[in-house]
């Protein structure tokens, strides 16, 4: 079997419009190729999500290599406001154009043309294993989480995983992410009594409870940070009372939270928090407030050894960059795959991800191939 072209492939998974929840072909595209090279395929859909579990190898064995991505898409928004159509995968002098580009079907490209051509050459002592979701974008219950639920039930499993991200804030190579922060989200309803804003005796205004309380949260210092974790944060996201009059007071008003925590804290002691802080703010204005928490995921850390030194040096060795080693940013599939195996990130450099005209150099699609072959060869050596 000749090499996979990587870039190649990432232009055939952008012409598939899997934007969250739609299969759109991109998996079937993946299964056709991979299923094709040897590998054992399986689609584990659940609740109207399409994923895909591939094992080349024994089941079981001992050392068991996992990448883990996803297909789906954000929305591509004004598709007017785009030069190059969005599904369509234009390349411009030398850039690739399309939804996904970076976000993360380059990373998915890459890392299944470097596990066919893997197994191919060098067949290896083990396996591997890719776990890719059309759910990353969306609720997440049924992508990733399905898949590890798969896993469980048939006694598979990963040594270690790679999740393929866009981790680079600025260059190829400058950052592997060996954590993530958690996220949790709180909606907070106060209800008071309506009335005349000229006999404000009469009534009882939310708006004020509104304001202690998001004052309070938002003065609150959470933490100083960690080793290796920047400090807790907490942003007021909103606060409303859909109130057009100015000469009413009005009965109700709603406020909603977004923290980002580190490993300090866990949404279980957060959401205590809040829920004290409430109470509190309630009883001294004698209004109602009812709290609603979301706890997207919980704050992890691979603490640095074997595996962010074999991605490291991988890294190094193909880009001549020394990466960082951080936890910044949003929520990844890293955060579920955690409990499973020690994860890793690492990517493309994600500067034009979910934005208008979403696109990446096809010479570092390149790049990445050769990090995550070279990451498979050193694993196995």
């Amino acid at each position: 079997m000749p090499p996979i072209d990587a870039a190649k492939l990432t232009a055939d998974l952008i012409r598939c419009p899997s934007v969250t929840p739609e299969e759109g072909g991109a998996l079937q595209l993946l299964e056709t190729l991979l299923s094709g090279a040897g590998f054992a395929c399986t689609r584990v859909d659940r609740g109207g999500v399409a994923n895909l579990f591939a094992r080349w190898g024994d089941k079981g064995h001992a050392r068991t290599f996992g990448f883990n991505g996803h297909t789906d898409v954000v929305p591509v928004g004004d598709a007017a406001a785009w030069t190059q159509p969005p599904f369509c995968a234009v390349e411009v002098d030398g850039v690739l154009y399309g939804r996904g580009a970076t976000d993360m079907k380059s990373g998915v490209a890459a890392f299944a043309a470097a596990a066919v051509d893997f197994v191919t050459d060098t067949p290896p002592e083990g396996a591997v294993i890719l776990a890719i979701t059309g759910d990353e974008e969306g609720d997440a219950v049924d992508g990733t989480v399905a898949l590890l639920d798969y896993m469980d039930r048939e006694g598979e499993a990963m040594s270690a995983c790679l999740v393929g991200e866009p981790t680079c804030p600025e260059r190829m190579g400058d950052m592997i992410k060996i954590g993530r922060r958690g996220s949790l989200s709180a909606w907070f309803t106060v209800t008071g009594v309506q009335g005349h804003s000229a006999y404000p005796h009469r009534a009882r205004n939310p708006l004020p409870a509104m304001v202690r309380l998001m004052d309070r949260l938002a003065s609150h210092e959470l933490d100083r940070g960690t080793d290796h974790f920047d400090a807790s944060t907490l942003a007021v996201v909103t606060v409303d009372t859909g109130n057009p009059a100015t000469n009413v007071i009005p009965a109700e008003c709603r406020g909603t939270v977004n923290i980002r925590f580190n490993d300090t804290h866990s949404g279980a002691s957060l959401s205590a928090w809040l829920e004290e802080e409430a109470a509190r703010v309630a009883e001294a204005f004698g209004v109602k407030i009812e709290v609603k928490i979301k706890i997207s995921g919980e704050a992890f850390l691979t603490p640095p050894g074997a595996l962010s030194d074999l991605v490291a040096k991988a890294v190094e060795a193909e880009t001549g960059v020394i990466p960082e080693l951080s936890t910044t940013g949003g929520t990844s599939d890293a955060r579920f795959v955690k409990s499973h195996c020690p994860v890793v990130e690492f990517g493309l450099v994600g500067k034009t991800m979910h934005q208008v005209d979403e696109n990446v150099p096809v010479a570092q699609i390149h790049q990445l191939k050769a990090i995550y072959s070279r990451i498979l060869r050193d694993y196995f050596a």
